[in-house]
């Protein structure tokens, strides 16, 4: 869904320090789908896989790391890298990889710059792997179930932020279905992006 990108620097401000920890142990979530658990990334044993994901042209369109496995390894290492801020996982539905996440620090990324961010803010970022689990409205199930466990385990979270690229609707539809509202357009430096946000309490448009 949307495209690679470097993260903040590791670096914490002062008053914000707030790893991610724990998406490992949340355990399963329950879906229409059956249950899903996020699962660390390890690249070694991961690389072929999320490799080839990357290099299917509809996933190349918008993460831009077709290629080489090595410019999969090396975005995945520095999401590895980042200080706790941002955590690569497999998405485990039913006891089947089948899906990419990362899930990220919003408040301490580059994301901040273009919007009012609040501490805590999370990102989430969302990669359907196999043709086959596309436009079986599967991203809408998985996006609400991961947007609740965030909100569920990391009670500082007001709210779950992302960035799909506007030419992107499928994946603009899903959050949209999933409980986000569109809050603006925001120019980033690979894309124009729907800036969507869940909020822990639903948002009053009034």
């Amino acid at each position: 869904m949307p495209p690679a990108k470097t993260h903040a620097d590791s670096r914490t401000p002062p008053g914000t320090a707030d790893p991610l920890t724990g998406p490992d142990g949340w355990g399963p979530a329950t879906t229409p789908a059956g249950p899903f658990r996020l699962v660390p990334v390890q690249v070694e044993r991961d690389l072929p896989l999320l490799g080839r994901w990357m290099n299917d042209p509809a996933v190349a369109a918008y993460w831009e790391l077709a290629g080489p496995l090595s410019r999969t390894s090396r975005h995945l290492r520095r999401q590895r890298a980042d200080g706790g801020h941002s955590l690569p996982f497999l998405g485990v539905l039913a006891g089947r990889p089948m899906s990419y996440w990362e899930v990220y620090r919003a408040d301490l990324d580059p994301l901040a710059r273009h919007y009012p961010a609040r501490p805590h803010d999370t990102g989430i970022h969302l990669l359907i792997g196999g043709e086959t689990d596309r436009g079986r409205g599967l991203g809408s199930r998985l996006l609400t179930a991961v947007t609740d466990l965030v909100l569920d385990r990391r009670p500082l979270c007001t709210r779950v932020v992302a960035e799909p690229d506007l030419r992107n609707i499928p994946s603009v539809a899903s959050f949209l279905s999933a409980g986000f509202r569109f809050f603006a357009e925001v120019d980033l430096p690979t894309k124009r992006a729907a800036l969507m946000i869940r909020d822990r309490v639903p948002h009053d448009p009034s």
